[in-house]
């Protein structure tokens, strides 16, 4: 009977085939680990992606915040990310936009120096697309409702 796999080959297995997009930064915001749920989700090879910027994944109007943020949470050691999501745009290799929820894990030595920065991401485009649509359409019932041309659906 074959041994179960060590605790530190589970981990790396996981982490590797896991479809979640998962994204390892470092203090200067370069790719260390990029899996394969990142690799469907953006597009890029892991070969391509290691060793670059994120700004590869970043729109560029949301730079400046973006690393205004990152840079605050690389000199703190705080995020509200760790419980909490969030919601932003992205870019995919071919430069779509998509939208996607993450959470981040901050990656400390053991005096507690914050050495990077892991984030677990999905892809959420299709249910931001949905939930716009829905929220247009509301609006214009709401509109109509207003104007005398439909009952006001807000009881």
């Amino acid at each position: 009977m074959n041994a179960f796999p060590s605790h530190e080959s589970l981990c790396e297995s996981i982490v590797e085939q896991s479809p979640i997009a998962i994204v390892v930064g470092d203090r200067e915001g370069i790719v260390r680990l990029w899996n394969a749920g990142a690799e469907t989700m953006f597009g890029w090879s892991a070969e391509e992606a290691l060793g670059k910027s994120m700004d590869m994944i970043i729109p560029e109007k949301h730079r400046p915040r973006h690393w205004e943020g990152y840079d605050q949470v690389m000199g703190t050691g705080v995020t509200k990310y760790g419980r909490n999501l969030l919601a932003v745009p992205a870019l995919t290799k071919d430069g779509r936009r998509i939208s996607i929820e993450f959470n981040v894990v901050l990656l400390k030595d053991a005096e507690g120096r914050v050495l990077g920065i892991a984030a677990t991401m999905q892809d959420v485009t299709a249910r931001w697309e949905r939930d716009k649509a829905l929220r247009a359409r509301l609006a214009e019932l709401e509109a109509k409702g207003k104007a005398g041309t439909v009952p006001d659906l807000r009881g």
